[in-house]
């Protein structure tokens, strides 16, 4: 398991960002953790070694960003995967067949998919409610749920979930609170400071910012929930490359300077959004317009770079995608590029059309990822855009 250094946990977040987890090579003084290329190690004899036996189970280039982001995280223990998806897809192995889960209505396309089309035929069984209102949560758990499973923000339509309330209905309930924090990374929310038990991360995003690698990490506190997690790494066998590890190490080192720039930018693009189609059309939380501000400025400390908003119809999106020349249409999010994505069509394509109807992700939803360019440049851009519409 990759425990982090208790000592990293004196530092401040950018400090950590840069040093946590990690140590230079005692072989050579590398400053950078080596890409430990390699599927197995040699053993000094029978039951006897240097702490690594095969590349599945435990791999020094992955352990330092395990411990890194358990680091920021403000957890105990990291797991790192080969993707969001497989992440989350290893800690529902840690629930059985009967177990019940009370999940937030809106999340991203391919996790109800995993909910719906796979695990559903292992006996697990999901309920879906919005998760603004706690008394929505509260009222869908039964006997049966084990787990309240929540992104805040969500993706695409910006909602939030009272963290502290959620845990405080999961603990009444003996259940876990997963968090999903991919959209707000551990630099402008923590889960575990208002009771999560567990946090999860796409690290294709944010904590990797360079568009380049996939990845998936989980953060625990718990030891007893940490060992288990670390048999189901090495049982089920989801786990990176160590140079995905190294990229997505690489990414976090500069998290912390990457969220400031795309939060700034995602303030200035919300902004012109709002002045030029309405405040009620854009979905950003950074808005004081945005119905759950008030939550988001008590457990965010920022509100970053992902920004949606309602054009109205297909026509619209089509003339908005078609005028864009810095944003580019593209799956993911997070990168330090801008990219724009039509989640009827791509991220939520697999969610049925009279769910997506009901949530309100439409025809005329696009949603940007906005990086870290020159603000007046991705203006530019959209001005040139929106003309017409």
């Amino acid at each position: 398991m990759s425990r982090i250094f208790d000592e990293d946990n004196a530092f401040g977040l950018g400090t950590r960002a840069v040093h946590a987890g990690q140590r230079p090579d005692p072989t050579t003084g590398a400053i950078m953790t080596p890409v430990y290329q390699t599927s197995t190690y040699a053993q000094e004899g029978i039951g006897r070694n240097k702490g690594y036996e095969y590349a599945r189970g435990k791999n020094p280039t992955r352990e330092a960003l395990e411990r890194n982001v358990a680091s920021l995280e403000g957890g105990t223990y990291g797991f790192a995967f080969g993707s969001g998806m497989g992440a989350l897809d290893s800690v529902m192995k840690l629930f059985k067949a009967g177990d019940h889960f009370v999940c937030a209505e809106n999340l991203y396309g391919g996790t109800p998919r995993l909910f719906e089309r796979i695990l559903v035929n292992f006996g697990l069984r999901f309920s879906y409610v919005d998760c603004r209102e706690p008394q929505a949560i509260a009222d869908a758990v039964t006997p049966a749920t084990r787990a309240i499973i929540v992104e805040t923000p969500t993706n695409p339509l910006m909602r939030l979930t009272d963290l502290a309330a959620a845990a405080e209905i999961a603990k009444r309930a003996s259940a876990f609170l997963i968090v999903d924090n991919t959209f707000a990374t551990p630099v402008f929310q923590r889960p575990f400071e208002f009771g999560a038990d567990i946090v999860y991360h796409s690290s294709t995003k944010y904590l990797n910012g360079h568009s380049d690698m996939v990845g998936g990490i989980v953060v625990v506190r718990d030891d007893a929930l940490a060992e288990r997690l670390q048999f189901i790494l090495n049982a089920a066998g989801a786990v990176p490359g160590p140079m995905d590890a190294w990229l997505a190490l690489r990414g976090t080192k500069t998290l912390h300077l990457r969220m400031a720039a795309h939060d700034a930018n995602g303030r200035k693009v919300a902004d012109w959004l709002a002045g030029r189609l309405g405040e009620e059309r854009v979905f950003y939380p950074g808005l004081r317009s945005h119905p759950q501000h008030e939550l988001a400025c008590r457990q965010m400390s920022g509100f970053g770079g992902m920004v949606s908003v309602d054009v109205r119809s297909r026509q619209n999106t089509d003339r908005v995608l078609a005028g864009l020349r810095v944003f580019t249409l593209a799956e993911s999010l997070g990168g330090v590029e801008s990219l724009v994505c039509h989640p009827a069509t791509m991220t939520h394509a697999s969610v049925p059309a009279e769910r997506r109807a009901a949530l309100g992700i439409g025809d005329g939803l696009v949603r940007f990822s906005v990086g870290v360019e020159d603000a007046s440049d991705l203006l530019n851009d959209l001005d040139a855009a929106f003309r017409g519409v």
